[in-house]
């Protein structure tokens, strides 16, 4: 380019100068006359150069992307990977026909025939228990945790291992509302009201809230259940009380309204209200406070399904009626009670919310700062409340002694022992996640010890076994 510029100048000295037109370019350190910027931009060429260089590398780097035709190779993989998965549910529904499928390790049947979670026994542990999708999603309208979704999507069909770590949780509430007749002072597991899940990653603490969830409103328990705790501590909108000193989120005070509605209504209108107290009114959700209104008073003769309605349609209500519910529910007598929290260690550390200090500083507001988490997040009650902690949702490890919760209510959920592991394998084996030449006792058993009996990471690896060599 350069050089071009100095042959163009070379044949041009010698010709009589003249007068540059307004609108040209000229190179100040030289006499050489009117050069136009298109031919001979500098700044042009080289970015016109450099996005050359862009595309020409994103065109190497998307090589291998086409096949031989040219044409792009990544819908042909997708439309692969859906038809694969197609022949996988159509051999799977030609499987149920053979029951002689049906085969667990030494022989012993995959699947129980017990007929409901609260039948189950010692004999039905390391067997898969089915679940109907409908039956499941109105037992837990809340909505499912996210390792059980996972689990049956991969696995392509609604059914869980039975674990006597469930058992014994089952167990352990079921002896509270129905004491057995033996003396207490005979030797047996200690029976605890108030219990925190805590264990490994992926070693079944979710899974096991929802079900001891779902045996429990099989049974006609009343249950307050929050699978994502999360939630309170994250997003919509957040006031601070002034007659309190904590923090209102009221969207979230309906939406765990609208939560608890959808299972319990037929309960809830046939408890009354036994606390007659007004209802302290807040800020609503992006509507700020109502002028010269400080609470709402209850009709008399209400139901908790009334209680629960107006913090519906009352946004302002919202949080007062979540932390009335809450003392109502200790004074429910008719039918067992049971408050059941996911992620429940992340009412236990900082939420998302910041209050402002000064000018140009905000401090973070912690969870025990929120007006609902304090009314729930107490384990200093007689009532019957489980909390699980979730590692995935979690910010740091929290320590052995949490405050408001009892020092012997921590129980530990193992991940798979090897008769578990052995199970499992065997029914993904049965769900076609791994073929039938590769399968071995010495290749699930790789897969447990490499896995170190995390759930989540043995079903990733199951489809992964290769044959011995």
């Amino acid at each position: 380019m350069l050089r071009s510029i100095l042959r163009a100048a070379t044949a041009t000295s010698s010709k009589p100068k003249s007068k540059p037109k307004p609108h040209s370019w000229t190179l100040q350190s030289s006499p050489i006359p009117t050069v136009p910027p298109p031919q001979y931009s500098f700044s042009t060429a080289r970015n016109y150069s450099v996005k050359n260089a862009k595309s020409t590398t994103a065109t190497k780097g998307k090589k291998g992307k086409f096949n031989k035709s040219g044409e792009d190779a990544a819908p042909a993989e997708v439309d692969m990977a859906v038809s694969e998965a197609q022949a996988r549910a159509r051999r799977l529904a030609m499987d149920e026909k053979d029951p002689t499928l049906n085969v667990g390790p030494n022989g012993l049947p995959l699947f129980t025939s017990t007929p409901s979670l609260s039948l189950l026994s010692h004999k039905d542990t390391c067997s898969y228990f089915k679940f109907s999708m409908e039956s499941l999603k109105s037992a837990l309208p809340e909505g499912l945790p996210t390792g059980m979704v996972k689990e049956f999507e991969d696995s392509l069909r609604p059914a869980l291992l039975v674990r006597q770590s469930f058992l014994d949780l089952r167990d352990n509430f079921r002896r509270i509302v129905d004491p057995p007749l033996t003396l207490s002072h005979s030797k047996g597991p200690k029976v605890r009201k108030q219990v925190v899940l805590d264990g490994p990653v992926s070693c079944g603490k979710s899974i096991a809230l929802a079900m001891l969830v779902h045996w429990a409103r099989d049974e006609g328990w009343l249950v307050f259940y929050v699978p994502r705790g999360r939630d309170w501590t994250h997003g919509g909108f957040f006031y601070r009380n002034p007659n309190t000193g904590l923090w209102d989120t009221p969207l979230q005070a309906e939406n765990v309204l609208k939560d608890f509605l959808k299972w319990n209504e037929s309960h809830l209108k046939q408890l009354p209200c036994q606390i007659n107290d007004p209802i302290p009114l807040g800020e609503g959700a992006g509507v700020g406070q109502l002028k010269d209104v400080d609470n709402m008073a209850m009709p008399e003769g209400s139901t908790l399904y009334d209680l629960v309605n107006t913090g519906i349609k009352h946004t302002h209500a919202a949080v007062g009626v979540v932390v009335r519910l809450r003392k109502e529910l200790s004074l429910v007598k008719n039918i067992p009670v049971l408050i059941a929290i996911d992620q429940y260690n992340s009412w236990f550390t900082l939420s998302e919310y910041e209050e402002a200090v000064k000018v140009h500083s905000r401090q973070p507001v912690h969870a025990r700062e929120l007006t609902m988490v304090n009314a729930f997040r107490s384990m200093m009650h007689d009532d019957m409340m489980v909390g699980a902690f979730s590692h995935s949702t979690a910010i740091g490890k929290l320590r052995k002694d949490l405050p408001d919760v009892p020092e012997d209510a921590r129980v530990n959920c193992p991940r798979y022992t090897l008769d578990e592991a052995a199970s499992v394998c065997h029914y993904y084996l049965r769900q076609r996640l791994v073929q039938h030449e590769v399968f071995s006792e010495e290749n699930w058993k790789k897969v447990y010890y490499l896995a170190n009996g995390n759930g989540s990471e043995m079903r990733g690896l199951v489809p992964f076994m290769r044959q011995s060599t």
